[in-house]
């Protein structure tokens, strides 16, 4: 099928290229020129602007947005939308929150132009290991463009989720249980490296990806960063959060639904990110008023 795709970031560059390898058409645009042209030499019509990538599509359009979410949505959606006819579909990629979808779809509706949400994991593997896929909206603009959804995806490995907003619900909710196990991954391995043991971590995460029921992709690639960096030496534990986490735990809080898993490891990653945490200052002073408990001070060198 036919397909204009916006935005060819690290995963947008690979969907692209496994949409051609899956004999699909695609016009691809990028404000950054060079993306643009790495994606037409590897067989996608390249264009300058959304005017041109709007005129190289036969309609009923359908064009893929995977830029980053927020402003640069809203904004791509401001430019994109008055060139389009009734008829057309938008799948919108990136990870938004869903009630932002809810109101996008209802603005395109009024307009005849067709939205889908679809919330995408896969990361940097997606290109050789395939997508998965959680699309939301309107059912028949689904199935109308189920050809693209199938050649990015494995076998079994996208699925129409509800209407508009759900695509998106689903990949936020998706994205807090990776929190949660990130985070037990972590705490784990570890322990484990504190034990008077000291096993090989690497080989121990091969093992229990033989059989164990805590076996899982992610573990898998642990252990690859384990092999190649046994201490994880060349890695500082700064851990960053794009949103999906906390928007996941303000839905826990909104429709009364205990998350204390998901919500403590989103405040994890708050403490990765502190030098030194004013709390743990406050608790060492107590300690000292209260116990005479030595504290530790800082350097004045430093």
């Amino acid at each position: 099928m036919e397909l204009g795709f916006v935005g060819l970031g690290r995963m947008g560059a690979n969907m692209v290229q496994r949409l051609l390898q899956g004999e699909h058409r695609i016009v691809a645009y990028n404000r950054d020129p060079k993306p643009v042209a790495a994606a037409q030499a590897k067989g996608a019509l390249g264009v300058a602007s959304l005017q041109d990538l709007v005129k190289r599509l036969t309609p009923p359009r359908a064009i893929w947005l995977m830029v980053p979410a927020g402003d640069p949505v809203t904004q791509t959606l401001d430019a994109l939308t008055p060139l389009l006819q009734a008829g057309d579909t938008i799948v919108e990629g990136g990870n938004s929150n869903y009630q932002d979808s809810l109101r996008r779809a209802a603005a395109l509706r009024e307009k005849g132009i067709h939205f889908l949400d679809a919330g995408v994991s896969g990361g940097i593997w997606g290109l050789t290991e395939g997508y998965c896929l959680m699309v939301g909206g309107e059912e028949a603009a689904f199935r109308r463009l189920e050809p693209a959804f199938r050649t990015l995806a494995p076998a079994d490995g996208y699925l129409y989720v509800g209407g508009s907003g759900a695509g998106h619900f689903t990949k936020m909710i998706h994205n807090g249980i990776e929190y949660g196990m990130l985070q037990a991954y972590g705490e784990g391995f570890e322990l484990l490296k504190a034990s008077p043991f000291k096993p090989d971590l690497a080989r121990l995460a091969h093992l229990w990806n033989r059989g164990s029921v805590v076996r899982s992709w992610l573990l898998e690639l642990l252990e690859r960063a384990l092999r190649s960096d046994p201490d994880l030496s060349g890695i500082r534990g700064y851990v960053e959060d794009s949103g999906e986490g906390r928007w996941t735990v303000l839905e826990a809080i909104a429709r009364d639904v205990p998350a204390p898993v998901l919500t403590l490891a989103l405040f994890a990653r708050f403490r990765s990110r502190q030098e030194d945490s004013f709390a743990a200052k406050v608790i060492a002073a107590l300690r000292k008023e209260f116990g005479g408990h030595a504290v530790r001070r800082e350097d004045p060198g430093s």
